[in-house]
C-alpha cells in the first residue's frame, strides 16, 4: 500500500506532513521506484539515494519559485514524482513518454536541463546572478554529486560562486560514486571529511558552553573565532570550501529527515555562498542495489526479486570486444594504456584494469583531462586508448584538437554509445561524433560495421603512429559474428564492396551496413538492385573507390548514425562537388535529421528518423521511382516541343 504517496500531487502537498509521516513517505517512494524502474529500466541507484534529500528540498522550499537545479539528473526521478508526474513515471524514458532527466519543456519544476555531469554550480550561479539583477528573492539551490565535482566545470564554478558572494546553496551528495568508484584527491579528501568530524563537534561544543557565561562568554568566543582558523587547519573538514568563499555545513546524515531539515533551515536564513555536505547511500533500501550500485546506476528493466536483467543478448557487447581486444594486444605490446572518464565498467575496461592494473587509468569525470592525460603519454612514447561516450567526449573538443591533432599524437580515441543510444534521449544520443571529428586535421576516423570489425579497428589503430585515430561503435550488443578470426590490420581509407549490384549505390558506415544489406533485400522484391559498400572510413574517404562508383550510378544514398550535416554524407558530396561526375550523381543522405531527437528504443527511433530497412528500402524506391518519371516527362516534353517545330 502506497497510502501517503498516493495523497502527494505536487510539492506543496508535503509541507503538511510530519517527519514521521515523511519518513514513511521515503519507503513508499523507495517501493514505487523499484516496482516501476524493474519494468522500464532506468537510473535506479542514483535516485535510491536521495529520496530523503529531495523530499526534505521540496519540505522546505517553494518549487518551482525557488531554483532547485540537479547536476547530471539521473537522480531527478524523486523530484519528478513529487511535482505532478508520478502517474506518467511509468512512461519514464519511453517514446512520447517522460525523460530520464530533468527537461525544462517537461515542467516548470525543471529549472534547468541535465544530463552530463558538473554542469550546476555553473547554471545555479547564472540563476542567483539573474535574480539579484532583477531584484528578486527566490532560493537557488544545486544539488551535486561528489563525482561530478571533479569535473572541471564544478570546480570553475565552485571558485566564481564562492568569490561573488551571491546567495547560493551548493548541496554536495557525497555516495562515494559516480558510475564507477570515485578516484582521485578530492574524493580521498571528502572521505577525510566523513572520517574526521571532531572539528565540528569541538566547535558546536565551545559555541554552546560560552554561549552560558555572560559577558566572559562573549570575550572567549571572540578569541575562538580567531582561533577557528587554526583548528581548521588542524582538523580539516571543508577547508578547501571555506578557502573558496563558501560557508560549509556538515557531514550531514542524508537519510536522517530531522538532521537534514535542521541544517537546511538554517541554511534558508543565511547570506552568501553555502557548501552542505550530505552523505547518501547509493542504492538506499533495496538490497541488490546497495550491494552493487553500478549495475543499478542505469540499467533495463529487471526482476526485482532477484535484481537479475530480464533479457540479456548472447551476443557480446561492443564494450566488452573493446575491453577484450585491448587486454588481449597489451600482453603483447607493453606501450598500451586504457585511460577513461569514470566509466570503467561501462567502456567495458574492468578486463584490462585486473589484468594491467599499472595501465589502466580512471581519471574521474574529467573528458578534457582524460584526452590531455594521453596526450602527455603519447609524446612520451606510450599508445594510449581513451574509452569515453560519444556525447561525453563532445566536452573535450579543444583537447583533441590542440593537445592531440595538431601535434599529430597517437592517441587512440574509443567513442563507445554512438549513435543513437535510445532511452536516454538527446543528452546520450552520440550522433555528432562524425561531423565533429572529420573536420580535424590529421585524424583518423572510422567505423566497424560488426564487433568482429570493430576487433581489427582497434589492432589497426594499435599499429598507426602518424596521428589520432577515433573509431566509434554502437551501444549494446554486437550483431552475432564469430570474433574467433586472428587480426587482420584493414588498410586505411579503404572501403570494402559488401554486395555488387547495378541499379543504385547504398554507402553505410558503422552498424548501418546491416541496414542497408536488409533494405537491399526489400529493394530485390521490388525489382531494384542495390550495391551496398561498408565505407569503414569518413576521414580519409576511399576517394579512388567512390570516383569509380560516381561513374556507374546515378543515385547513391548514404546511410550513417550520425546527423546528417556534415557527416558521412556530406563528406561524399564534397567529394562528388571536386569531380567531373557531379552534373550526373544525385547523393541522397540518410541519417539522423537536423534536429534533437527524443527518447525511445533504438528501433523505435530509427523508424522515426527513417534508418530502419523498411524506410530506406521506401524512401530508395521513391526516389528512383521519381527520377524516372521525371525523365520521362522531360522526354515527352522534348518530343512535344519538336513535333510542333516540325509543324
Amino acid at each position: 500500500m502506497l497510502d501517503l504517496l498516493d495523497q502527494i500531487d505536487s510539492p506543496e502537498d508535503l509541507k503538511k506532513l510530519s517527519i514521521p509521516e515523511l519518513a514513511e513517505l521515503s519507503r513508499e517512494i523507495r517501493e514505487f521506484l523499484v516496482n516501476s524502474v524493474s519494468q522500464t529500466g532506468g537510473h535506479l541507484a542514483p535516485s535510491l539515494g536521495v529520496v530523503e534529500l529531495t523530499l526534505v528540498l521540496h519540505f522546505l522550499f517553494d518549487s518551482p519559485r525557488d531554483k532547485i537545479v540537479w547536476d547530471v539528473g539521473h537522480q531527478a526521478y524523486v523530484h519528478k514524482i513529487l511535482t505532478g508526474r508520478k502517474e506518467r513515471f511509468h512512461t519514464i524514458r519511453q517514446l512520447k513518454g517522460i525523460s530520464g532527466f530533468p527537461n525544462i519543456f517537461e515542467s516548470e519544476h525543471d529549472c534547468f536541463g541535465t544530463g552530463h555531469a558538473s554542469t550546476a554550480i555553473s547554471a545555479a550561479l547564472g540563476m542567483a546572478t539573474a535574480r539579484d539583477l532583477q531584484k528578486q528573492d527566490n532560493h537557488v539551490i544545486a544539488v551535486i554529486g561528489d563525482g561530478a565535482l571533479t569535473g572541471g566545470l564544478a570546480l570553475e564554478g565552485l571558485n566564481n560562486a564562492g568569490a561573488s558572494g551571491r546567495d547560493l546553496i551548493v548541496i554536495l551528495n557525497d555516495n562515494e560514486m559516480s558510475i564507477s568508484k570515485n578516484v582521485g584527491a578530492l574524493s580521498q579528501y571528502l572521505t577525510t571529511i566523513i572520517t574526521t568530524q571532531s572539528y565540528n563537534k569541538l566547535k558546536d561544543e565551545i559555541w554552546e558552553i560560552t554561549g552560558k557565561l555572560s559577558s566572559f562568554g562573549e570575550k572567549l568566543r571572540s578569541a575562538v573565532g580567531r582561533l577557528d582558523e587554526s583548528l581548521k587547519s588542524i582538523l580539516v573538514p571543508g577547508l578547501v570550501f571555506e578557502r573558496l568563499g563558501f560557508r560549509y555545513f556538515g557531514p550531514v546524515d542524508g537519510h536522517n529527515i530531522s538532521r537534514l531539515i535542521h541544517v537546511l533551515r538554517a541554511a534558508k536564513r543565511l547570506k552568501g555562498p553555502i557548501l552542505i555536505h550530505v552523505v547518501t547511500k547509493k542504492g538506499k533500501g533495496y538490497k541488490p542495489a546497495e550491494e552493487n550500485a553500478p549495475k543499478f546506476h542505469g540499467l533495463g528493466a529487471f526482476d526485482k526479486s532477484t535484481g537479475e536483467s530480464v533479457k540479456k543478448s548472447t551476443n557480446p557487447s561492443y564494450s566488452s570486444v573493446l575491453g577484450e581486444t585491448l587486454t588481449e594486444l597489451a600482453e603483447e605490446n607493453k606501450k598500451i594504456v586504457a585511460i577513461t572518464a569514470a566509466m570503467s565498467l561501462g567502456t567495458g575496461l574492468i578486463p584490462f584494469a585486473e589484468k594491467h592494473p599499472d595501465r589502466f587509468f580512471d581519471v574521474g569525470i574529467a573528458e578534457g583531462h582524460a584526452v590531455t592525460f594521453a596526450a602527455g603519454l603519447a609524446k612520451q612514447g606510450m599508445r594510449p586508448v581513451v574509452a569515453i561516450y560519444s556525447s561525453f567526449l563532445q566536452r573535450a573538443y579543444d583537447s583533441i584538437i590542440h593537445d592531440v591533432a595538431l601535434q599529430k599524437l597517437p592517441v587512440v580515441f574509443a567513442l563507445d554509445r554512438a549513435g543513437l543510444v535510445g532511452d536516454d534521449g538527446p543528452t546520450h544520443h552520440g550522433v555528432f561524433d562524425l561531423s565533429y571529428l572529420r573536420v580535424v586535421p590529421n585524424m583518423i576516423v572510422m567505423s566497424p560495421k560488426d564487433e568482429a570489425e570493430l576487433k581489427n579497428m582497434i589492432f589497426t589503430a594499435s599499429k598507426y603512429t602518424e596521428g589520432p585515430v577515433a573509431i566509434r561503435y554502437p551501444r549494446g550488443s554486437g550483431v552475432g559474428v564469430s570474433l574467433d578470426s586472428p587480426f587482420r590490420e584493414i588498410t586505411i581509407g579503404k572501403a570494402e564492396v559488401v554486395e555488387k549490384g547495378s541499379d543504385v549505390l547504398i554507402a553505410a558506415i558503422g552498424p548501418m551496413v546491416y541496414h542497408a544489406l536488409e533494405a537491399r533485400k526489400k529493394l530485390s522484391e521490388l525489382g531494384i538492385n542495390a550495391e551496398v559498400i561498408n565505407a569503414r572510413f569518413v576521414r580519409p574517404l576511399d576517394e579512388t573507390l567512390f570516383k569509380k562508383k560516381f561513374k556507374h550510378f546515378e543515385h547513391i544514398f548514404t546511410l550513417e548514425d550520425n546527423t546528417v550535416v556534415g557527416g558521412f554524407g556530406s563528406a561524399l558530396e564534397e567529394l562528388l562537388v571536386k569531380t567531373d561526375e557531379h552534373r550526373h550523381v544525385t547523393i541522397h543522405r540518410i541519417g539522423v535529421p537536423d534536429h534533437f531527437i527524443e527518447h525511445g528504443t533504438q528501433k523505435e527511433l530509427y523508424q522515426i528518423c527513417g534508418m530502419d530497412a523498411d524506410s530506406i528500402a521506401d524512401f530508395v524506391n521513391r526516389e528512383i521511382s521519381g527520377h524516372h518519371k521525371r525523365k520521362m516527362n522531360i522526354r515527352r516534353l522534348f518530343s512535344a516541343n519538336g513535333s510542333r517545330h516540325g509543324n
